[in-house]
């Protein structure tokens, strides 16, 4: 099959294209023909080592030494099942399906082979692939750190980072949740934050959000570039500020039935930047690690 390997970490020239073995899924897992999957910040994090030095020694544990321990990168993908093991029940051949791979990796392949008790759903009815692919890591991101900060119906929630993709999610989840939501972007997100459902908009190229004026139950920093301390005095008494920046999101199947059940209400929608061919992955890698896409940036394996 076909792969994209990071051959090491460093720019995004260490991507290269390459035939590899189609992995033989074991009793119980499902193999996947993958038909679209995606890069995120954290693909380019990894392949390009950008991490703080004072945990490298930990990443370097975690995702290999010199190089990825998993040399094909990938976390989130749609496609369909094109076998199962022997022992697989959940699932069966020409099931349509999405998901995340977790703390593994895989999915700028053709194929990828995972365990049925994994982070995997059937698909959204009315969902393209793309669509479809966009949706779990951001997805599951955003409704796992507003559910640690006890998100409730009536709170006024404030999004750092509202245009990116796990702030878009974040707003929209908010606010299927009956929160009062607030979104900070740049000016040129302003209309697509408020094309998701916020009822303010902030933009902190003119307006910094210290200075709003109000209180919040939940201040949520879904890109990681936020601090307590710039935001404490905006918290109401009770408030609480979360970040991506610190915690493992944990990923889980009911989480995302849970998403999927949000899309086919249409109270959650991805949003997607640009599209991009599977040999083009190298040039995606450059675009998301400028560090302003709106959403999510697709690739399409067909």
């Amino acid at each position: 099959m076909r792969a994209i390997v990071c051959t090491g970490y460093g720019p995004s020239d260490v991507l290269e294209l390459q035939e590899v073995k189609t992995p033989i899924p074991k009793d119980n897992e499902v193999l996947i023909k993958i038909h679209a999957t995606t890069i995120t910040a954290g693909d380019v994090r990894i392949r390009g080592f950008a991490f703080p030095p004072l945990v490298w020694p930990v990443v370097r544990i975690m995702f290999g030494i010199t190089k990825p321990k998993n040399a094909i990168l990938g976390h989130e993908f749609a496609g369909e099942i094109e076998s199962v093991g022997k022992a697989v029940t959940l699932f069966k051949k020409d099931d349509q399906v999405f998901g995340s791979t977790g703390l593994g990796s895989g999915t700028y392949a053709d194929f990828i082979s995972l365990s049925e008790n994994g982070t995997i759903a059937i698909m959204p009815k009315g969902m393209t692939y793309e669509e479809a692919a966009a949706v779990p890591v951001g997805g599951l991101t955003a409704l796992y750190f507003l559910r640690k900060a006890n998100i409730r119906s009536g709170q006024k929630v404030l999004i750092h980072g509202a245009s990116g993709s796990i702030g878009t999610y974040a707003v929209q989840i908010s606010k299927s949740m009956g929160s009062e939501v607030t979104g900070v972007c740049s000016t040129k997100n302003l209309e697509l934050v408020k094309s998701l459902g916020a009822n303010t908009v902030i933009d902190y190229t003119r307006e910094k959000p210290l200075g709003a004026g109000a209180l919040y139950d939940i201040i949520f920093d879904a890109v990681g570039k936020a601090s307590y301390s710039e935001y404490k005095h905006l918290l109401a008494p009770a408030g609480v500020f979360t970040t991506v920046a610190k915690g493992v999101v944990k990923e889980r199947a009911q989480d995302l039935t849970f998403l999927k059940e949000l899309i086919e209400a249409g109270k959650l929608k991805p949003v997607i930047d640009r599209r991009y061919a599977f040999e083009q992955i190298p040039e995606a890698h450059r675009y998301v690690e400028q560090g302003h896409k709106k959403g999510n940036v697709i690739v399409r394996m067909d």
